[in-house]
């Protein structure tokens, strides 16, 4: 699908990857919304890019049915917000396991739900669903997230096939470790084991693929990262224990403690 002309809405577009995304789609020659909590970092990708905003939390769920509703002729949805939900499950409370689930898996269920009727009645449009390699193999102090990016990607691929034959395209595409934003630029922790990082503009590049090309899923990722995901989700009993065995108690707390505050 060509995305130039096409009216696109861009979910979380004040993080390091949704400014990258932005950059990226209007390079593209979309016409862009883009939506997100802060409406002074919204204005900011407004006036920069020209971009229209709706101001939505998307934790509460007249906010989505609101956007939904202003954004009916989107051709594409770029469903990227996402709450970064680590630490362990009983650390939460249940306010914060709501909002975690609301913001990383209901909405962009929901926003897919009420954007795809308008789009196959058109007989035209694409969603893309951002998850995570987190959706293909679990790790420590990430069960929540682990949830809502698993389920995210039974959503894509299930949808996918849902909507096969109505000119509606779905793709899930799945970063690894992102550079210059996420987790490890927001803590300065090391990523485990050296494995390389990419940045926000590979991600955005692989948006754009997997939009151009109807791509089921697209991951973002270091060979290393997608074979030692590919692994772990054949083969977790095994991963369990090379996870025991790694190292990695120091970063993980310390990525814990950095992102308590945005539960």
């Amino acid at each position: 699908m060509d995305i130039s002309g096409s009216n696109v809405l861009l979910t979380g577009a004040t993080g390091g990857i949704g400014s990258a995304l932005v950059g990226r789609l209007t390079a593209e020659g979309a016409r862009l919304t883009v939506t997100g909590r802060r409406e002074e970092a919204l204005k900011a990708a407004a006036d920069a890019w020209g971009a229209r905003t709706v101001v939505a939390d998307l934790a509460v769920r007249s906010d989505v049915v609101r956007l939904s509703e202003s954004c009916s002729d989107a051709d594409v949805l770029v469903a990227n917000a996402a709450l970064p939900a680590s630490g362990d499950l009983l650390d939460y409370t249940e306010e914060q396991l709501d909002r975690a689930l609301d913001v990383n898996l209901r909405a962009p269920m929901q926003l897919s739900r009420l954007l795809a009727a308008p789009m196959v009645a058109r007989g035209r449009g694409h969603i893309v669903l951002v998850g995570s390699i987190s959706g293909k193999a679990a790790t420590k102090s990430t069960s929540l997230y682990n949830a809502t990016k698993f389920g995210l990607r039974g959503f894509a691929l299930a949808l996918r096939q849902e909507l096969r034959g109505t000119g509606v395209g779905v793709s899930l595409v799945q970063p690894g470790f992102v550079r210059d934003a996420g987790m490890f630029a927001a803590t300065g922790a090391d990523t485990p084991n050296g494995i390389r990082t990419v940045t926000p503009g590979q991600v955005a590049d692989g948006v754009v693929r997997a939009v151009r090309g109807d791509r089921c899923e697209v991951n973002v990722a270091p060979l290393e990262l997608r074979l030692l995901s590919a692994i772990a989700g054949q083969f977790p009993g095994f991963a369990e224990r090379v996870q025991a065995r790694a190292d990695v108690d120091g970063s993980v707390r310390q990525i814990v403690d950095a992102q308590r505050s945005q539960r």
